[in-house]
C-alpha cells in the first residue's frame, strides 16, 4: 500500500488512562484514499462503490498510540477485504414437485378450515 494513500491524525482521547489521557495524543484517525491505492482498476472501482473515495477509521480503545495505530490498520484491512469480496452469482432454483404439492395441500386445508368457521344459517 503506497504511503500517499494513508494519512494519520492524532488527538487526545477520553477513557481509561488517568492523567496520561489528558496529556497524550493517543486517539488515532486513519484516512485511506481509495483513488491512490496501487491495485487493479476493477478492485479500486469495487472498493470505491462500496466504501466511497475515502475511508476513515477512528480508534481510541487502547491506552497507547501505537496500539491504537495497529488496531486501526487491522480494522482498515478487514474493511478492504470485505469490500473486495465478490458476491457469488445467484443460481435460480425452482421448488421441487413435492414442495409444490405440499404447499397446495396446506392452502386447501387452511381454506377448508376457514370455510368451516364462517357463519352458516340454520336450515
Amino acid at each position: 500500500m503506497p504511503r500517499g494513500a494513508l494519512r494519520w491524525r492524532f488527538s487526545r482521547s477520553s477513557g481509561p488512562g488517568g492523567q496520561h489521557v489528558n496529556t497524550s495524543d493517543t486517539k488515532v484517525e486513519l484516512i485511506c484514499n481509495i483513488d491512490e491505492l496501487d491495485s487493479d482498476p476493477d478492485i479500486e472501482m469495487r472498493l470505491a462503490s462500496q466504501l466511497g473515495s475515502e475511508v476513515r477509521i477512528t480508534c481510541s480503545t487502547e491506552r497507547s498510540q501505537l496500539a491504537n495505530r495497529r488496531k486501526a490498520i487491522e480494522i482498515l484491512a478487514g474493511k478492504l477485504d470485505r469490500a473486495n469480496r465478490q458476491a457469488k452469482p445467484r443460481r435460480p432454483t425452482k421448488p421441487s414437485a413435492a414442495a409444490r404439492r405440499t404447499r397446495l395441500e396446506d392452502k386447501s386445508r387452511l381454506s377448508s378450515l376457514k370455510t368451516q368457521r364462517r357463519w352458516q344459517p340454520d336450515e
